[in-house]
This record gives C-alpha cells, sequence and structure tokens, in this order.
C-alpha cells in the first residue's frame, strides 16, 4: 500500500476515533502504526497486530450481525459492527443491481470510518444465484442440481453466482446448504442435493466456485455449508425440530458433507435451529467446537441463524444466559438482526462477569478476521461495479439453461416423448407461464411468490420457442383431439423453510388435478411436467399420464424443459431422493427396505 495512501488511513482513523469519543463510546487513544493494514504481511500477524489495538467494544461489534433494516450506516461506525445482512426478500428501493451496490458501499464506508478501518462483510442468501436481485439469473434448486450428478456443473453455477454478486458488492454468501434430506415432508427438502450423504458431499464443489482458487480473487465470495448439523434428520421433518438418532447416524448420515466442506475450506459454517435429542445446536459445544473445530479442523468461523439464539431456552427473545451459553458453545458471530444492541450489551455483561472467557471473544474475532484479510477486503472493501454487468447476463442465463435441462428426471414415457417441433402442442396448468412458481422459495422474497416477480422464461414460452404451433389455456379449455400431445405444467406453489412443511396431503391440489382430467378426455397424448420441490404423491393418477417429467424448481430458464421435451437435449437426470408409492412411506430413503413408486437414481432416457 503507498505510504501516502497509509498516512491518509491513519488520518481517518484519528478523526473517527475524535467523533466516537464524543459519542462516548470506548476507543484507543492511539492506534499507531496501522501493521494491519500492511497487504505485505502474513494473514496471522496482520490479525494478531489488529487485535491488539482492539478494545471489548471493538471485539464485540465484530461478533455482531444486524439486518440492514434495523440499523444505520452510523450505528456500524459508532458499534464497529463486523457484518450487515440482507435477510430474504430484505432489498433496497429499487431493487436493481445498482441501487444494492450503492447500499453495500454506504454500509461499508462506514465501517470505513471507524478508528481501525475493519471492513464489513455483507451476508446475503443466494441460495439459487443472487435471487432477491431483481434481473439476476436464478438457477435451479439445490434438488435439481443434485439430479444433474455433476460437481463441474456446480462449480460453474458457484462461480457465476459469485460474479453477479461481487457486481453488487455482496462478500458473504449464506450457502450452500449441505444437509441430507431424510424426510420429503420437510419444508428445506429442495435446498438439499439429495438424501445420501456422499451427494451434497460431491455439490460441495460449489464452494470452489463461490470462493475461487483464491480466496481473495476478485470475484471471491466467502461461502457458508449450513445448517450445522442434522436440519435434514429432524422428526417428521419439522424444520425446527428435534434430531431423535444416535451419534452413530449422525455421523453416518449428516456429518460427511460437512467433512467435504471443510475440506474444500469454507469460510464459514451456520448454524441449525433444529436440536439433537434435545439439545437445541445453537448451544452444542461438542458438535461446534470439539467436532466441527477440533475432530474436523474447521479453521473458519461459525455463525448462528436468523434470531437462532432467540430458540435455545424454547421462549420469545433471547436472554443474557442464552448469549453466553451461544458463544461459550462456538459460536463466532451471531446474527441478530433486530435487537443487536442489547445483544452487545448482554455479551459485554457475560464478559466482564467472567461468564464468557476473554479468550473465547479473542478466538472468534481472529476467526471473523482471517477472513476479511483473506478476502482482501481491506485493499478492496468497495463494490467491483465492472461486474454489475455479469448480472443476468446472456452467459450466466445459457449456464443456467444447460443447468435446467441436465436437472430433468424423465420417470415415465409411454413412446410420447420426445416431440416433434412440428406437432400441434396444446399446454395448460398454472405453473406453464409463472417465473414465480417455476423459481420457487428464496426468489426476489423469502417466501417467494407467484407472478412474473423476475425476468426470465417461462416454460410455456421456452415449449413455444421449440415448435411450431402451440396453444395454452391454465385451465385446459380449449382442448380437443386435434392436438399431437397435450402438456401438462403442474405442482407446488412457492415456499420457504417452515412455511413449507407438510404435515398432511402431499399430492397435487384439485385444480390440477382437474385440468389433467380435462387433457386426458380430449383424447390425447398427455405429458405432465411437475413443477415441486419434492416429491408429491401421484401413484394413483400415473397410469393415466404417457409421460412424466420432473422438472423440479428450474429458475428463470424454463427453456431447459422445453429443450428436453423436444429432444434438443438427452434426459439424463436421476433421482436424488426416493420417490415414495404414497405420503404414508415417509419418511422413505434408499436402502430402508420400503418399496418405493420410484427408486433413488431412477431415470429414464430417450435412447
Amino acid at each position: 500500500m503507498p505510504k501516502v495512501m497509509r498516512s491518509g488511513l491513519l488520518a481517518i482513523g484519528v478523526l473517527a476515533a475524535l467523533v466516537g469519543a464524543a459519542q462516548g463510546v470506548p476507543v484507543q487513544a492511539e492506534p499507531g502504526p496501522a501493521g494491519h493494514l500492511d497487504p505485505r504481511l502474513p494473514v496471522a500477524e496482520r490479525v494478531e497486530d489488529l487485535l491488539g489495538r482492539m478494545s471489548l467494544d471493538d471485539k464485540l461489534g465484530q461478533m455482531t450481525q444486524p439486518e440492514r433494516r434495523y440499523i444505520t450506516p452510523e450505528e456500524v461506525t459508532r458499534y464497529r459492527i463486523g457484518s450487515v445482512l440482507s435477510g430474504g426478500g430484505s432489498a433496497p428501493t429499487p431493487n436493481t443491481p445498482e441501487r444494492w451496490a450503492d447500499m453495500y458501499d454506504t454500509f461499508q464506508r462506514a465501517a470505513l470510518a471507524g478508528p481501525l478501518r475493519v471492513p464489513l462483510l455483507y451476508g446475503v442468501d443466494a441460495v439459487h444465484g443472487h435471487n432477491t436481485v431483481v434481473g439476476a439469473t436464478i438457477f435451479p434448486h439445490n434438488i435439481g442440481l443434485g439430479a444433474t450428478r455433476s460437481p463441474a456443473l456446480v462449480r460453474e453455477i458457484g462461480a457465476a453466482t459469485a460474479r453477479e454478486m461481487a457486481g453488487t458488492g455482496m462478500d458473504w454468501n449464506f450457502a450452500p446448504c449441505v444437509c441430507v434430506a431424510r424426510d420429503d415432508r420437510w419444508g428445506r427438502t429442495y435446498e438439499s442435493f439429495g438424501e445420501v450423504p456422499e451427494l451434497p458431499a460431491k455439490m460441495t464443489t460449489i464452494i470452489d466456485g463461490l470462493q475461487g482458487d483464491d480466496l481473495g480473487g476478485a470475484t471471491s465470495v466467502l461461502a457458508t455449508a449450513k445448517h450445522f448439523v442434522g436440519d435434514g434428520g429432524t422428526a417428521d421433518g419439522d424444520d425446527r425440530g428435534d434430531a431423535k438418532i444416535s451419534e452413530a447416524e449422525l455421523r453416518e448420515v449428516h456429518l460427511p458433507p460437512f467433512r467435504a466442506a471443510v475440506e474444500r475450506g469454507v469460510g464459514s459454517v451456520m448454524v441449525s435451529y433444529s436440536s439433537w435429542n434435545g439439545l437445541k445446536m445453537h448451544q452444542n459445544r461438542y458438535l461446534i467446537t470439539d467436532v466441527l473445530k477440533g475432530e474436523l479442523g474447521f479453521t473458519g468461523f461459525v455463525v448462528s441463524d436468523y434470531n437462532g439464539i432467540d430458540e435455545i431456552d424454547g421462549r420469545p427473545g433471547f436472554t443474557r444466559d442464552e448469549v453466553a451459553a451461544a458463544v461459550n458453545a462456538g459460536i463466532d458471530m451471531v446474527m441478530v438482526p433486530i435487537e443487536w444492541r442489547r445483544f452487545i450489551d448482554y455479551l459485554r455483561e457475560a464478559v466482564r462477569d467472567g461468564d464468557v472467557p476473554m479468550s473465547r471473544i479473542d478466538d472468534a474475532n481472529r476467526r471473523i478476521l482471517a477472513k476479511k484479510v483473506e478476502l482482501g477486503l481491506f485493499e478492496r472493501p468497495m463494490a467491483d461495479r465492472a461486474y454489475l454487468e455479469t448480472v443476468g447476463g446472456a452467459e450466466h442465463r445459457e449456464l443456467a439453461r444447460r443447468a435446467v435441462a441436465r436437472s430433468q428426471v424423465l420417470l415415465k414415457n409411454d413412446g410420447v416423448l420426445p416431440l416433434d417441433a412440428e406437432d400441434k402442442i396444446f399446454v395448460a396448468g398454472g405453473a406453464a407461464h409463472d417465473i414465480g412458481v417455476q423459481s420457487g422459495g428464496w426468489t426476489i422474497t423469502w417466501q417467494g411468490e407467484p407472478g412474473p416477480i423476475t425476468p426470465g422464461t417461462t416454460i410455456l414460452e421456452g415449449i413455444r420457442g421449440a415448435a411450431a404451433a402451440v396453444d395454452y389455456d391454465a385451465d385446459g379449455g380449449g382442448v380437443d383431439d386435434s392436438y399431437d400431445a397435450a402438456i401438462a405444467v403442474v405442482g407446488e406453489k412457492p415456499y420457504a423453510e417452515h412455511h413449507g412443511d407438510l404435515t398432511g396431503d402431499m399430492g397435487l391440489d384439485a385444480g390440477d388435478l382437474k385440468t389433467i382430467e380435462r387433457l386426458r378426455e380430449a383424447g390425447v397424448p398427455v405429458v405432465v411436467v411437475l413443477v415441486s420441490g419434492r416429491p408429491l404423491d401421484i401413484a394413483d393418477e400415473l397410469p393415466g399420464w404417457d409421460a412424466l417429467l420432473a422438472a423440479w424448481l428450474p429458475g428463470t430458464e424454463g427453456a431447459g424443459v422445453a429443450d428436453v421435451l423436444f429432444g434438443e437435449a438427452e434426459p439424463t437426470g436421476r433421482l436424488p431422493v426416493t420417490w415414495m408409492r404414497d405420503s404414508a412411506q415417509q419418511p422413505i430413503n434408499r436402502g430402508d427396505g420400503k418399496t418405493p413408486l420410484f427408486p433413488f437414481g431412477y431415470g429414464l432416457t430417450y435412447g
């Protein structure tokens, strides 16, 4: 760093210190030579230099992550905040890539105005592309990517997501979810790559794509393996429930993907809301500190889930005891979106009373600060707007279309597929012409919603681009025997965690079934394209369908579905989960002795 620039940084630091003192915030009287700002020094040396300059309040701020709507830039400076996040659907107005970059830079300038010039990390749930940004490329959800069986493709998707994030300044992704989904009633099933540990473990290549070969690369973003551990194994698929399983099963089924993520150098790990045999993960020192950090050798930092510490004692809100329990368990950064000031006060009291040792605070800060140094945030803290043009760009959308095609799983085909481009096609179903439905949850908003919520190509538009003659009616009105085939695009409405849990029926809704029946009554071959985040109960209806294609939640590039329907791409997807014969079989998984409708790994081809 040039001498003049470093002198300027010190001057800014002294000015900020004076401002902080006037506001009654404890600061260092004289920071001295800023060794932590020297990129020539080793990471560990820079971190130790910085730790030696930090007050307790500096350190507590680094461990605190508020939500953007509940903190101002001035408060970021005053409280030395280490990270800010956008919760699901939390976006600037207007929701454009440029406005995201402006917002990021505003918060980052506030962090750099502190006396020690420590940059912040900005975290987002970019779980299938940069999915909260209108206009970004939305890739298939993980269940579809698991069906591709392609770690190389998933790595490409991680790199593309990182480029789009870099343009908007976002430097921390709360992804990938490496859970092993063992019960399809779980509302996060689609966030899993599959039901057996080796499949999510293989797909940790997305971490390589996100972080890059060098964590300090121009488009590197910090990846997060979540949710540690056992969230996919809770009883009855309860999203925040209890995994009532032995340690042997926990280690055999749920731990391997985290081991793979750690081996790939994942920068952070997020703790699960769920419990293991009655003990909330947010206070499980054995699993977080002894197993993750000790046994697996994880050197990054551990972050809580959104308000995750609130649930330790089973009552609303968090207490001082819960704060101490979470930090002592090994959580380094705490996601406290609203009550972040109270968190800081409680943690300060716990340290001063000896309930949380200073060594634990220093360990957390070392881990957080090391990743900031490795990411190059001290040297390149602002959004790199050169990458704004990649957001929703043609190259990324073509990659997404290719991923969609490879994720399709052909489950039944009585000779009707592939369709011919010269065929006269009728299309029906509420999911046929709806970007929001085909993208699912975690798209623009937290739970997702139907409608034209972001630019893209619907499945109907993809079919129209592939065939010469296509008619459409959502309910199937107007179909007759003059058509060569009818395509019903049906399935689930958007949902995300917690709200997506199912406790009863797992079948298609009455409207979808009526639409399909109307097509059947016309006497033409019926192809059902199922848009869903998990297997649905369709065994009773399946004999009346000529073909069934599991499209999962493909995202914005619906033309990839049409590519398979019309033979431009071979159906090569394989089931990443076992397809139940009926919902009463749940949970059902490979090797459990139950007879499924379609086994794990099943998938037809045209060959």
